[in-house]
């Protein structure tokens, strides 16, 4: 019997007979009263469903227990019918030999692509020879010296003139804020910039609304939901796939305007290789292009579109996310707090007259600790392409999807040592006084192996920027009573933003 019938067959029994639904519901919840464990029940028929739906208030700490309870590896089985199933786990020597020694054997895979398919072919989603060019070349753009001091000094000047006049108006009218948002703003201003080389203006006093970004949100929550349940599915997360269905829209409407722009713009000039602008945003560069990718089959304006979402996913949400988490620990943390405040003065660091943070070692440990605890990234996962074994002792084949579980890795006493639940800056710190170095395959914030994330520096470059010019000028309160947690979305966002109050320092 088609297993898509059978669904369909047994879920129109359920809505006949609702008594069904309630008697597997007591069955699982009594059996679980009688039999408590930290890991899932392979149930018959469900498999290991219902505890994905029981735990979406706090699915990134519940997944963490249970990879605690496993030994950082363990099977997801899905339903009866459902082909393939998840194999979840933490294990550093399994990221090791996953992302490194056996790369070429743990592409993103047809799962992911279909997955993030409002991605298009962007580098995310792409394997082999697309995925070598599409790296190549945002590395030799990146990796630019012109490009790279364009991020120091775009970002520098948007704290100064953009972020810290729109705080202190707020500090001053005593107005309770989300700092979610404003990093949001913050970030997307700055990689429009960088990406596009125009500036939308969406930190500014009175927060317009700007629907490319909401698009973002929206589309992202979507593509969460697409991750818990069977891909076959697609009735019980309608409302969420309708609404990936309209984000979709906005986002292809967004990026082809600014295409045209910048395309309109070039075409007034000629950019030689000695004109700034060709080495600053990076859609200028990516317009030169069109011949080399061409001759690997790509479609020009597909290309662009994709190569700039990409981009711009990786731009805005993970520095987003990394800052609200780390501006969240550190209002927790006063003594954390005074130790930047002291580097600060101590280096005599002021955003005014200052775009380099390299001397802020201190600072920089500190975000390191956050992004730990709190990776933007909860979660990666590769395909399978040969049968293999791994270093856990766990078989995989190719119809089982690797799933690893950044947030959990964070919270391991068997990695971190017995103080991983604390947020612990010094942790980073050698006995010089310079950045400890942890293995790739330890801390996979970044990514690991030929995968690793290209724009680190760049990140790093924001975030310093960004934080150094806030604890310089205010202290951040946290509203009594406002509980930080994760929003259920491929990036680590707060469900409820982070709400706080300004006071200006003296």
């Amino acid at each position: 019997m088609d297993a898509w019938f059978w669904w369909e067959t047994m879920l129109a029994l359920a809505l006949r007979y609702p008594e069904i639904l309630l008697a597997i519901a007591c069955f699982f919840f009594v059996s679980q009263m009688k039999k408590p464990s930290r890991t899932p029940v392979n149930w018959p028929v469900v498999g290991m469903i219902p505890y994905l739906f029981t735990n979406t208030r706090n699915f990134h700490d519940w997944l963490t227990d249970v990879l605690r309870a496993s030994n950082c590896t363990f099977v997801f089985k899905g339903p009866v019918g459902v082909t393939g199933d998840l194999l979840l786990t933490c294990d550093p020597a399994n990221v090791n030999h996953v992302f490194n020694v056996n790369f070429t054997n743990y592409p993103k895979g047809g799962g992911f692509s279909e997955i993030f398919d409002v991605l298009g072919n962007g580098i995310f989603n792409a394997d082999h020879d697309s995925w070598k060019y599409q790296r190549k070349k945002a590395h030799a753009l990146i990796s630019d010296k012109r490009f790279r001091s364009f991020v120091g000094i775009t970002s520098h000047n948007k704290v100064k003139n953009g972020l810290i006049p729109t705080l202190n108006h707020l500090a001053e009218g005593g107005h309770d804020l989300d700092l979610q948002d404003v990093f949001m703003r913050l970030t997307f201003d700055i990689t429009c910039n960088l990406i596009f080389g125009i500036d939308p203006g969406c930190l500014a006093i009175g927060f317009p609304t700007v629907p490319f970004a909401k698009a973002l949100d929206d589309a992202e929550e979507s593509l969460f939901f697409r991750h818990v349940t069977p891909r076959k599915w697609k009735w019980i997360r309608y409302e969420k796939e309708k609404k990936l269905e309209s984000a979709w829209k906005t986002i292809d409407h967004f990026i082809a305007q600014y295409v045209s722009l910048r395309k309109h713009d070039m075409m007034k000039k000629t950019i030689n290789n000695n004109n700034v602008d060709a080495a600053t945003n990076l859609l200028s560069s990516y317009l030169n292009c069109e011949l080399e990718a061409g001759e690997l089959g790509f479609k020009f304006d597909t290309f662009l579109r994709d190569t700039t979402l990409n981009l711009m996913v990786a731009g805005r949400d993970t520095t987003s996310s990394g800052l609200t988490w780390f501006f969240w620990l550190v209002a927790k943390n006063p003594k954390v707090e005074a130790k930047i405040i002291e580097e600060l003065q101590l280096k005599l660091y002021h955003y005014e007259n200052s775009n380099d943070t390299s001397s802020l070692i201190y600072l920089h440990a500190a975000l390191l600790e956050s992004l730990r605890l709190y990776p933007p990234v909860p979660f990666e996962h590769k395909g399978v392409v040969r049968p293999d074994i791994l270093p856990s002792g766990h078989g995989v084949r190719r119809r089982r999807m690797l799933v690893f579980s950044l947030y959990a890795m964070g919270r391991m006493e068997s990695i971190w040592g017995k103080d991983c639940m604390e947020y612990r800056p010094e942790r980073w710190i050698s006995e010089s006084g310079k950045i400890k170095h942890e293995p790739s395959y330890k801390y996979l914030v970044f990514n690991c192996g030929p995968r690793t994330c290209l724009g680190k520096d760049m990140a790093f470059t924001q975030m310093k920027a960004t934080a150094a010019a806030i604890i310089s000028n205010f202290h951040v309160e946290i509203l009594k009573g406002h509980v930080a947690r994760p929003k259920l979305s491929i990036i680590l966002h707060m469900k409820d933003g982070l709400m706080v109050r300004l006071r200006k320092r003296g």
